[in-house]
């Protein structure tokens, strides 16, 4: 039993990180804190793992570009989506919209590995796009008609993608390098990929009301959750781990609940549930292996 508690605290950590993102919203311009964060996890690594990355160089300079084309996907565009979505969308939106990575996998492996998506997959996705839709239309999915999707929902829905596709070059990549020598090379890559937009864009200063925002992304979701990630799929294996993760929205709304006061209608409950019915329809019997290191925000 107790080993189920290291997947559901990575799970909470995941989650509590899409109320922290809606927060940020508020007090902290988007590419401020996508740079600070980063560089924090990136000095916190540094002491356990620079001299162990250099030594192994010769091994790891041959698969650079691949690692810098998963940090741009797993945490550049990710996260910083995400920072920009929050100001128009809310955390329980977000948290939905991000369950549905595990099924966007699936398509996105049926694309770039010519895996053959199994009846069920398909069905799957069709009853999580009715879902999303009643959600994003707020119960009203046929309004999607005149009005659009939220700008906001949307860039959550590219951001999603974009971390399915990394999920799936780092599975047909295979690359062998240590997942903790992997992630710090990605950290390192991100904070020069956000160094541009960091400079060309307005600055907020760190203040005490964004400080413990910024720090909670930087160590939580950043360094805490992948180590528990890691230990989860070791002690449990990649299959009976990844069904923790369709816990993600059900605990996000909990925690918006609770410390956004988001209110929770009755087509987040309606449109939750089709999509996670639909998520987990096309988990069935074939769930897509998970990595065993997450950069996930």
């Amino acid at each position: 039993m107790t080993y189920f508690a290291f997947p559901l605290l990575a799970v909470l950590i995941w989650s509590g990180n899409m109320v922290v993102t809606k927060m940020a919203a508020g007090v902290i311009a988007p590419f401020t804190i996508g740079f600070y964060r980063w560089v924090i996890a990136g000095a916190a690594l540094t002491p356990f793992l620079l001299g162990p990355v250099w030594r192994a160089r010769a091994s790891i300079l041959p698969h650079l570009g691949k690692l810098a084309i998963l940090s741009m996907l797993g945490m550049a565009i990710f996260q910083s989506l995400a920072y920009l979505a929050a100001a128009s969308t809310t955390a329980t939106n977000m948290g939905f919209i991000t369950a549905l990575v595990p099924l966007l996998t699936i398509g996105v492996g049926a694309v770039v590995l010519r895996e053959r998506p199994r009846a069920q997959a398909l069905l799957g996705g069709l009853l999580s796009l009715g879902g999303i839709s009643i959600l994003v239309s707020h119960g009203d999915p046929a309004s999607l008609l005149s009005t659009g999707v939220n700008r906001g929902d949307l860039m959550m829905f590219v951001a999603a993608l974009g971390y399915a596709l990394y999920g799936v070059l780092l599975r047909k990549w295979a690359l062998p390098i240590p997942p903790w020598h992997s992630l710090y090379i990605q950290v390192l890559v991100v904070i020069l990929l956000q160094l541009p937009p960091f400079l060309l864009t307005p600055i907020s200063p760190i203040t005490g009301e964004n400080l413990p925002v910024l720090l909670y992304a930087a160590i939580l979701p950043s360094l805490f959750a992948p180590y528990l990630w890691l230990r989860a799929v070791g002690l449990l294996g990649p299959a009976r781990a990844s069904i923790f993760i369709n816990l993600t929205p059900v605990f996000t709304v909990v925690i918006a609940a609770t410390l956004l006061a988001e209110p929770v209608a009755g087509y987040h409950l309606a449109g939750g549930a089709i999509t996670l019915a639909g998520v987990m329809l096309a988990q069935w019997r074939g769930r897509e292996r998970r990595v065993t290191t997450s950069s996930r925000g």
